[in-house]
C-alpha cells in the first residue's frame, strides 16, 4: 500500500490553513488542472465530520467520480477523509496542522490501495504513485499561496 507524505510550511495560522483544506471551493480551485468539481453531497463551503462529497475529475484522460467522507475532525489540528466509492480499492487522506513560530506546517498523509491486485501494484510502481504524489504536491503548493495571500490581505486591511 503506497503512502505519500507531503509536508508544507505555510506562513499563516493553523485555523486559516485548516479551513482552506476543508473548503469545497478551495479544493476545486487547487485541483483545476484535473477539472475537479463537487457534484453531490456537500458542494460548497466548509466540510464537517460526517459530511460526504462526490468529486468529478479527469485523470489520465478519463472522467471519474469519487465519493469521500470526513471521518474524523479536530479543528484546527487534524481531519481525515476516506473514500467510500471510487476508482481506488481504498484510500485514507489525513490532514494535520502543526503550529510553528512563523506559521503552520501542513502534513498530508495519503495512503491508498489500487484496484486490480497485482496489476494495480504494477501501475503504482510504473506511474500511479508518482502521479498521486505530484497531485498532492501541487494542491499543497496552491493552498500555500492562497493561505499566505489571505494572511497578507488580513494584515493589509488592519486599521493603523
Amino acid at each position: 500500500m503506497p503512502v505519500i507524505v507531503q509536508r508544507t510550511f505555510i506562513n499563516a495560522s493553523m485555523e486559516v490553513c485548516f479551513d482552506l483544506a476543508r473548503n469545497v471551493e478551495v479544493h476545486t480551485q487547487t485541483t483545476s488542472k484535473t477539472h475537479e468539481k463537487a457534484v453531490a453531497g456537500v458542494t460548497e463551503g466548509l466540510m464537517e465530520e460526517g459530511d460526504e462529497v462526490t468529486w468529478e475529475a479527469t485523470h489520465f484522460g478519463i472522467r471519474q467520480r469519487l465519493t469521500a467522507r470526513i471521518t474524523e475532525m479536530d479543528r484546527p489540528h487534524r481531519f481525515v477523509d476516506v473514500m467510500v466509492k471510487g476508482a481506488f480499492q481504498s484510500f485514507t487522506h489525513t490532514h494535520e496542522f502543526f503550529k510553528k513560530a512563523e506559521g503552520t506546517v501542513m502534513v498530508d498523509t495519503f495512503a491508498y490501495r489500487s484496484p486490480l491486485g497485482p496489476l494495480g501494484m504494477l501501475a503504482d510502481r510504473l506511474f500511479l504513485e508518482k502521479y498521486m504524489r505530484s497531485f498532492i504536491e501541487l494542491r499543497a503548493a496552491e493552498m500555500k499561496k492562497m493561505a499566505e495571500k489571505e494572511k497578507d490581505s488580513e494584515v493589509n486591511s488592519e486599521p493603523k
